[in-house]
């Protein structure tokens, strides 16, 4: 299977594909690529409907011209811990970062989140931030307020006073909560247009359609969430309680 970085006529293929409308695992399995790399690939060029393989190239070109100074002193100024291979994590932050592209997220909130993510403590100040991804602070400010704004990010002071962003268990629970409660907003307002456009009226069964549907989805999605957090998170606690009684006994 080949390696390393993908060459220009691979790239042409990949725009061939894209127009062809072919998923990026059918591109993938032609170019004996793993899918994760197509997916990267076309959405730090653009995206499927602006992806150009000539651009493509100069970009990646360009990145790595960059990249070679730079790549050093991140390496001495953020060590990896517990053995780790640095190009790996780098790698995998990339693929992270592309699959939260594709879950609708901006380029540099996805950035934010997969250095989190990836971070063993889970959380960083705005200026460690600012270092690990090699960007200005108010860019990380920026994007800290729309994680914020999602219940993607909350942040609390540390001992030095400092602010420090964190992602943990619970902030997908209530991730989960706010989009519930999201769609209960648009059913109320789908329910009171229905009543507008007159009941059997096309337009009005089209809304009241839609209201049933989200509002079933909601009940369900609130009702896996509070369930995944008891069961899960309780769960993981109890494991670490416990892990530390026997200890103390002894």
């Amino acid at each position: 299977m080949p390696g390393g970085r993908l060459t220009q006529q691979e790239r042409q293929q990949i725009a061939l594909g894209l127009a062809d409308s072919l998923p990026y695992a059918e591109i993938a399995r032609r170019l004996e690529r793993p899918t994760s790399t197509i997916t990267r690939e076309v959405m730090r060029n653009g995206g499927p409907t602006a992806y150009r393989a000539d651009l493509a190239h100069r970009a990646t070109e360009r990145r790595a011209h960059r990249r070679r100074p730079a790549s050093s002193r991140g390496a001495e100024s953020v060590p990896q811990p517990h053995g780790r291979d640095a190009e790996a994590v780098r790698e995998y932050e990339e693929l992270l970062t592309t699959i939260l592209m594709q879950s609708g997220l901006p380029k540099m909130m996805a950035r934010v989140m997969a250095c989190l993510y990836t971070t063993d403590a889970g959380s960083l100040t705005a200026s460690e931030l600012a270092q690990r991804l090699q960007v200005s602070p108010p860019s990380i400010s920026k994007a800290i307020a729309f994680l914020e704004g999602l219940e993607l990010v909350r942040r609390e002071r540390d001992e030095r006073r400092r602010e420090r962003y964190i992602v943990d268990n619970d902030l997908w629970y209530q991730s989960m909560i706010r989009s519930a409660r999201d769609n209960d907003r648009f059913v109320e307002v789908a329910r009171q247009g229905a009543g507008v456009l007159g009941a059997g009226t096309p337009a009005a069964a089209r809304l009241e359609s839609a209201a049933r549907f989200l509002d079933f989805v909601s009940e369900s999605l609130i009702r896996a969430a509070e369930q995944a957090r008891e069961v899960l998170y309780t769960k993981a606690e109890t494991t670490s309680g416990d892990t530390t009684e026997p200890r103390s006994d002894r």
